[in-house]
């Protein structure tokens, strides 16, 4: 047997291209004309993509294309023969991006370019120099240093809340990838103007016991990958040079958004040399609280004085509505980010106007865009195209809740992964299988088309040509089977004679990065997630002031990113485009709050920022239905006003004292699993945990008492009063006719 050949560094672990998923057509890789690869491209885009040598710096706005530019970029080097791929490092700074960008480039022909995020590329890189410059194996890498962080304050006698132990980890994160060592962090904190969760001597003491930890148990961070590998670059001359004579030609995405760490690491990649393409967008810096700064961006100029410099403003995304909009947000921005804006020239057919919409409290906000949501559904707009975007992951409970009550599917972005749900685990084992048997299979006998072997056999999993009827378990699982089925079919049609196992191949390298299709489900998600995403239609909610700036947005430049924040939300949206506000943020509360001053000037009736606003201006679409003739909700416990809402649901303060009956909490629950299960809906669909809580506290003897308890509707009570009011008298629920069900 021949000996396999030793891999190089650059290729140690890597797993194949993985396609995106549109998977884009592009010239085949025996193509002879180079030039094919820049048919379609804007003159903007064509010259990024011919100019191969020296600084380049891409001025990029939302939605003009940058990632078509410089895949364009690439390609056009290494099929006419100026670049080697393996000479070509493009990094990014999400696994996503970085898939999608190797998708391209190997749908252009190009696919021997290596394209990571700095993480992946640095362990690529301390992964197979340690031995040689340390010695050993690598320190292994701890992927949540949260636990960590709270045993380091447990031993500093520093007690920390949740909230407490989520804000010093950023901190300690802000601090690693600014190079700011323990010691150093209560002055760089205080000239950063950082807004401490504790005393930064107290932090700073958890921070170096963190770090003595982590050594104690060799155990290395994500900041500690970049922070190592460069330091070997920098002790290590032979090494760096190494690196530096694999990768001539360096393409970094979003640059706007590189930390004082990420841009070291660049320049010991670089050396002396300027074969570097950035592309970014100042406009869209909203990452500064990580240690991320435009400055790098916008020197450039400063730093490669004889750099090209190109402007993509030809806006494809979004309608010229949207684009205006987008547009006038950032013609009142200030400082230095909003000096170098970019005006935005839409190139779609005219859509819809943006629309206003007012509310008197947080769950007539929730129960209005869901009711606008469902009607966009009804309209033809897919549920997958449609995202409701907030500025907290706080605010999303209550849009769960009138999703639900709406019978509106939904997911969360960065909830249960794609390729961990049950039913896909399962139909991946059973294309597995069946690509194995090859033509012993009898679900493939005489089926040739690799679309059509997927239905087959994902037919025997619980896919279906049609939808099953409503929402709920059922439901979702078709989706997840069915988001499997458009992915095969478009893999299919870009890789025309792969079989099943070259689509299982894909299927386990998208898995290992985390790299999901589309599910058909309203996106919920905040506004910094969202970031690099698009729909059809968006809404943005919880636009207050107070939330959008948010209450600790003190400083003119932190008030500005929040402005850049609501810029990147707008320019999501490709044609529908809602934004909302509630004036309290619970039914009969004070009406107090004030739409976002962002909104001055843009919004109807309202004036422009240092203007006087006439006392007749039309206000904003008024929601449907008001709320305050309920009044005031009061704690059944101590009597004070509640206005949050996970305290409104409970009827009483949070830190006030449960009496909950935890015998009739089981109870309830083991109910509304039999519900979920008979209706084939999702338990939450029933009723959520907070509602049952508070159920089980107010312990509720007749239908008047059940129906003032949040999450108890005229519908629902109609429908499950009889039950649960049983079950809270100790007696078993009538349960439901099966016919009837």
């Amino acid at each position: 047997m021949s000996r396999p050949p030793r891999p190089t560094w650059q290729h140690v672990g890597v797993t194949a291209a993985t396609q995106p998923p549109s998977f884009p057509a592009g010239p085949g890789t025996g193509a002879a004309d180079a030039d094919a690869v820049l048919l379609g491209l804007d003159p903007e885009q064509r010259e990024v993509a011919t100019t191969l040598r020296g600084p380049v710096c891409v001025l990029a706005g939302a939605g003009t294309g940058k990632t078509r530019a410089i895949t364009h970029r690439i390609a056009y080097g290494v099929r006419s023969g100026q670049l080697m791929p393996a000479s070509v490092l493009a990094v990014t700074f999400t696994n996503r991006a970085a898939g999608e960008m190797r998708g391209r480039l190997r749908a252009l022909g190009a696919g021997g370019v290596q394209a990571r995020t700095f993480h992946s590329a640095a362990l690529r890189q301390l992964q197979y120099f340690w031995p040689r410059a340390v010695g050993g194996d690598v320190p292994r890498l701890l992927e949540r240093k949260i636990q960590f962080v709270a045993e380091a304050g447990a031993r500093c006698r520093v007690r920390l809340d949740r909230g407490e132990l989520r804000d010093v980890t950023g901190e300690i994160e802000w601090a690693k990838v600014t190079q700011t060592v323990p010691a150093d962090y209560p002055a760089a904190a205080l000239k950063a103007g950082r807004e401490a969760p504790r005393d930064t001597a107290e932090i700073a003491q958890i921070y170096g016991t963190y770090e003595q930890l982590k050594r104690d148990r060799g155990m290395i961070d994500f900041e500690d990958v970049l922070l190592l590998t460069v330091g070997i670059l920098q002790d290590r001359h032979d090494i760096a040079e190494q690196i530096r004579t694999q990768y001539q030609h360096f393409v970094v995405d979003e640059y706007q958004d590189v930390s004082p760490l990420q841009q070291r690491l660049l320049e010991l990649w670089l050396g002396e040399r300027d074969n570097l393409c950035v592309v970014g967008d100042a406009s869209q810096t909203i990452y500064s609280f990580t240690g991320a700064t435009p400055d790098h961006l916008l020197n450039f100029r400063t730093r490669y004085p004889h750099a090209t410099v190109v402007k993509l403003v030809r806006d494809y995304r979004s309608t010229p509505q949207v684009v205006h909009l987008a547009n006038g947000l950032l013609s009142q921005a200030k400082g230095r980010a909003a000096e170098h804006r970019l005006e935005l020239i839409s190139q779609r057919e005219p859509g819809p106007d943006p629309a206003y919409a007012e509310y008197p409290d947080e769950p007539a906000e929730a129960e209005g865009v869901a009711r606008r949501v469902r009607d966009l559904i009804a309209a033809g707009v897919p549920a997958g195209e449609i995202a409701v975007l907030f500025r907290i992951n706080a605010q999303s409970e209550v849009y769960e809740q009138a999703l639900a009550d709406a019978g509106v599917p939904y997911q969360l972005r960065g909830a249960e992964r794609f390729f961990e749900r049950a039913e896909v685990q399962k139909a991946v084992l059973a294309l597995r299988g069946a690509a194995r048997s090859a033509g012993n299979d009898p679900l493939l006998e005489d089926v040739v088309e690799l679309g059509a072997q997927v239905r087959a056999v994902l037919s025997s999993t619980g896919w279906t040509a049609e939808p099953p009827a409503g929402s709920g378990a059922v439901r979702d699982q078709w989706e997840s089977l069915a988001a499997l089925v458009r992915l095969a079919e478009d893999f299919a049609r870009a890789r025309p004679g792969a079989g099943l196992p070259e689509l299982t191949v894909e299927l386990e390298e998208r898995k290992a990065a985390q790299h999901a299709p589309t599910v058909q489900g309203v996106t919920l998600a905040s506004l910094h997630a969202a970031k690099g995403l698009e729909w059809d239609a968006v809404f943005l909610v919880g636009l207050t002031d107070g939330m959008m700036p948010i209450t600790y947005a003190k400083t003119d430049e932190q008030v500005e990113e929040e402005r850049r924040l609501l810029y990147v939300g707008v320019t999501r949206a490709r044609q529908h485009l809602t934004l909302s506000w509630a004036l309290s943020r619970a039914p009969g509360g004070r009406a107090s709050r004030r739409p976002s001053r962002f909104l001055n000037g843009l919004r109807p009736g309202s004036a422009a920022p240092g203007a006087r606003a006439g006392a007749g201006a039309a206000p904003a679409e008024r929601g449907v239905r008001r709320r305050g003739s309920r009044g005031p909700v009061l704690c059944r416990v101590c009597g004070r006003t509640l206005t949050e809402a996970g305290d409104i649901k409970l009827m009483r303060c949070g830190d006030c004292p449960s009496d909950m009956d935890e015998g009739l909490y089981e109870r309830l629950r083991e109910w509304r699993a039999g519900q979920s299960k008979l209706q084939g809906l999702p338990a939450y669909c029933v009723f959520t945990d907070k509602t049952l809580m508070a159920i089980a506290e107010a312990a509720p003897s007749e239908p008047g008492e059940l129906s003032m308890i949040s999450g108890v509707g005229g519908r629902k009570l109609d429908r499950y009063g009889a039950d649960v009011l049983a079950i809270c008298a100790g007696q078993d629920p009538a349960g439901e006719d099966p016919d009837d069900a």
